[in-house]
Formats: C-alpha cells, structure tokens, sequence
C-alpha cells in the first residue's frame, strides 16, 4: 500500500488540490450550518510541536474532536526526540498508534525522515521549507474572493521565507503571477522559484503590488532568526504594507496574512482598519476547514 503523505503542496495534483479545497467549503458550510460530520470517529492524529503554535495546533485538534477523532500533542520537551532519538525511530514507533502524524519544526530534513520511515501519512505543519498547510487555508480564500486560482496576480512583499516558498509551488500549480518584492539576500530559495515565468523577483513593492488581486506578506523575523532581529528590521522595514500600498493594487484587492502580525513592522498600525485586510480573519479560519479535507484525505483515502 502507498501512504500519502503532504510534505509539499508538490504532494498533490492540481486536480487534487480543487478536489481538498471543495471538500473544505462544503465541511465549512456545514459547520456554519450546525450539521455534525464524524468521518474521522476513532481515528488519532498525533501533533509534534517543536516550534510554538497558536493556528496550527487549535485547527488541527479541533478538525479532528469535530469530525469525531482524537489529537495527542506532544511539545519538544514530550517526546524522546529531544532526548536523542531518531525521527526514524520515533516514526516507526508513533505509527504503529495512530492513524496519522503531523509535526511542526525547523527542519525540513526531519519531517522527510519521518514520513520516509512511517506506517501512517505524515503530515507538514510547519518547516524551514514551507507551511503547505496555510497555503490551502489562503487559496481557499482566493478562490472564494475571485472564482479562480489561475487567472489572478498575487504580490508577496517581504521575506522571501518559507511561506513564500510554498507560494512559489502554488503559482507553479495553478499558473498565477506571484511578484515577490524583497530586499537582496532575503529572496526565497532559488529551488523554490525554479525556472517558472509566472513568478518575478523584485526590489520595489509598488512595483509588486500594481494590479495585484492579493496582496500577502508575513513576519520580518520568522522563529529561529531572532538572532537577526536587528538587520532583518533595518532591511524590510521599506517592504511595510501599509493602506496607501494597497491603493496601488486593484480596487478589489485582499490582504492575506498568516499570522501572528506584528504592526509596526511588516504591516502598518493602522491596516488592520482597512476593510481589504477583513479576509485575514476568515483566512485564519478556514485552516481548521482545510485541515478537516486533508485529514480526510490522508487518514481515509
């Protein structure tokens, strides 16, 4: 048997990824609607947090109390992996219990080991390399917004981090522009942009931003570069998204954000009181609808 795990959006088909976001409206609907879905009844998903977490572990545990199953959460600290034993060991034993495994940590390397030695789908809450999850959550949101995930312009300004990373496989699968504004030597990884003609990197946000439909951005210091503070300050502070950077996009453009913001750095105090930033609330909680799909997806087949 092939066990399919999502360590990448690049796990996924294009027709795979409409198929999880339809799944995710329709468990959102119900939802909203009161209607309760047990599909996951008696299934366990085991959650490795090795990074802090607010979004991730409550949409996570709760898609899977709401669709009937069970969340263990294990922190650094819970598990043996911070003792010394291996991502393989810990997956070819945590396997064996549960029916499915999601972990969140610095190291992309790590959740490739797991998912290589794992009996069950193993699940990318979180990387170096990417956050897939959110992802979903944002295209969800796009598609809702516009009525397509192709024929749109998305302007990331900032960091080119793992999140942007995991916009670059997004743009690659559905064929969107995706302009990248950031300073030199914050660009994302250059195995992340590939050779694709739909995704330019450039120095100036207004230039990113004009006839944007989305315009998303995230944290100038991302955990684990606290240590940069200073610099990453200094140099991303001109990438600030701010109401009058929003008038260079279209009049109907969105602001996605992941979240936790920090105003006063990448975005200004005041956007949150634009009414183009409101879909940042609905984005956060549409993880835990997208979530549902994918656990679905991965747990049942």
């Amino acid at each position: 048997m092939i066990i399919q795990h999502f360590l990448s959006l690049n796990d996924f088909s294009k027709e795979t990824i409409i198929c999880l976001l339809e799944r995710a409206n329709f468990l959102k609907n119900q939802y909203r609607a009161g209607v309760s879905i047990e599909t996951l009844k008696g299934k366990v998903l085991a959650m490795i947090f090795e990074k802090a977490s607010t979004r991730t572990r409550v949409s996570f545990e709760a898609a899977m109390n709401q669709l009937g199953g069970n969340a263990i959460f294990l922190n650094s600290t819970d598990s043996q992996l911070s003792r010394g034993e291996t991502p393989e060991d810990t997956a070819r034993v945590i396997s064996q219990m549960v029916d499915a495994i999601m972990i969140r940590t610095s190291f992309h390397k790590k959740i490739e080991l797991m998912a290589e030695n794992s009996q069950k789908p193993v699940i990318n809450g979180l990387s170096d390399t990417g956050h897939p999850c959110q992802l979903l959550a944002d295209l969800m949101m796009i598609q809702k917004a516009f009525g397509t995930l192709d024929e749109i312009k998305v302007a990331w300004i900032g960091d080119g981090n793992n999140v942007c990373q995991s916009y670059c496989e997004a743009a690659k699968i559905f064929g969107f522009q995706l302009d990248i504004a950031c300073p030199e030597g914050f660009e994302p990884d250059l195995t992340a942009v590939g050779t694709c003609k739909n995704i330019k990197i450039l120095r100036v946000p207004k230039e990113a931003v004009i006839n944007a439909n989305v315009v998303t951005t995230d944290v100038f210091t991302s955990m684990g570069h606290e240590g940069e503070a200073d610099h990453r300050q200094l140099a991303l502070l001109p990438y600030q998204v701010t109401p009058t950077l929003l008038d260079c996009a279209r009049p109907s453009v969105i602001f996605l954000h992941c979240l936790p913001a920090h105003r006063g750095e990448e975005i200004s105090d005041d956007l949150f009181d634009d009414v183009r930033t409101l879909s940042v609330w609905e984005q956060a909680g549409n993880r835990l609808h997208a979530q549902k799909a994918l656990l679905e997806r991965l747990i049942l087949g």
